[in-house]
């Protein structure tokens, strides 16, 4: 079923990317002639700028089929993080396109070149506002659906490039009716937009591949899914890795009545991992458990003390994975500390400290959890 959605996304990005090209070589041409006919920066740089738009789609195709590559013994967890390189590369070819584009308008302030429109230079450039708005709007909503940052970063760009177009056929318009060149001006202006837009597009890619808090609304609903067992009374620690849009692998940590046998606890992790990835296309490669004490009425009460304890820390998120045995004098449990605190290793000890003095007889194991989901 799943590998079935591969496909079918992997066509999507493919028929998009191939729309994209097609719209961008074609406005290109006539934008190229246009520029060169009628001596205009703007438009010469804007027709270059629709290449860099084509070779972003070319580029798309090319990382979409890659990262469709089926897992193989060196990369077990499949290919699809190469669609995150292509957005990477694409967000290269945008910024120095920005450059290049730079520096010619700069060649041109310094020394100027009359421009010289026609209606039909008009005409086209109209047309391309309009084509690149549909464009645009397509390719960012398919990107979207289909969880493309390839096609998002296109699609953005394509949005951008018909701000870039409107702006071109009003400093032509200003030339005609009020004798004013703004053309190397506006190239300029333009080039530093362009930029702008390619290093928003890295940063953000960048961001990813170094690894991002989970969507809040995905680890919750996964959350959600765990806590629906009846024998599962806490869910923790669940941490996601993406290996590519769609592709994620990861663990949580769930709370079980303390009398629970191994063969009871293999069959609950085992519907457990079978219903996340039915409902969510998610992995947990590893399930480990919290053991809760049920029996006796004393740990209840070490467990509300602790607690308050706990949480009258101001950066504490969170207290889990609290058991106390008895046998050996020992108490563990994890807390989660903002990353706001100013000092986690600090308020760790200190609360450590504070509930050694309330259990000096006992032996703490207190775990210093990172708050990597909601």
């Amino acid at each position: 079923m799943h590998n079935q959605a591969a496909q079918d996304r992997e066509t999507v990005i493919v028929r998009t990317s191939i729309i994209g090209i097609a719209a961008n070589v074609f406005l290109a041409a006539f934008k190229a002639a246009v520029g060169i006919l009628s001596h205009s920066i703007a438009v010469t740089l804007d027709a270059v700028n629709n290449i860099s738009d084509a070779a972003s789609s070319i580029i798309t195709i090319i990382g979409t089929k890659l990262a469709g590559k089926q897992p193989d013994k060196k990369h077990p967890y499949g290919h699809g993080r190469i669609e995150y390189l292509t957005a990477v590369l694409i967000s290269v070819i945008i910024l120095y396109a920005g450059v290049s584009s730079l520096a010619e308008s700069v060649k041109k302030i310094l020394h100027p070149e009359a421009a010289d429109y026609s209606p039909t230079a008009l005409l086209i450039i109209s047309v391309a506002v309009v084509v690149k708005i549909l464009l645009g709007r397509y390719v960012k909503r398919t990107g979207e659906r289909v969880r493309s940052d390839s096609l998002i970063a296109s699609g953005s760009d394509a949005m951008l490039d018909s701000i870039i177009s409107a702006s071109t056929l009003a400093a032509a318009l200003i030339d005609l009716t009020m004798h004013i060149s703004l053309e190397a001006w506006l190239g300029a202006v333009i080039s530093i937009v362009i930029i702008k837009s390619g290093v928003d597009m890295l940063r953000g890619t960048l961001s990813e591949i170094l690894g991002e808090r989970v969507d809040s609304s995905v680890s919750g609903a996964i959350k959600r899914t765990v806590a629906s067992f009846s024998e599962v009374s806490g869910v923790y620690d669940l941490v996601l890795h993406s290996y590519g849009p769609d592709r994620l692998i990861g663990s949580v940590h769930v709370e079980v009545p303390d009398y629970f046998t191994a063969a009871e606890i293999d069959a609950l992790l085992r519907r457990i991992q079978t219903k996340v990835y039915y409902e969510h296309n998610v992995v947990l490669a590893a399930i480990g458990i919290y053991s809760v004490n049920t029996k006796n009425e004393t740990i209840r009460k070490m467990h509300q003390d602790i607690l308050g304890t706990v949480l009258a820390h101001p950066y504490v998120l969170q207290m889990h994975g609290f058991y106390v045995n008895e046998a050996e004098k020992r108490i563990q449990f994890d807390v989660v500390i903002d990353f706001d605190s100013p000092d986690r290793d600090a308020e760790h000890a200190a609360i450590v400290d504070e509930v050694q003095r309330m259990y000096p007889d006992y032996t703490l194991i207190v775990t210093l959890d990172a708050d990597v989901s909601d």
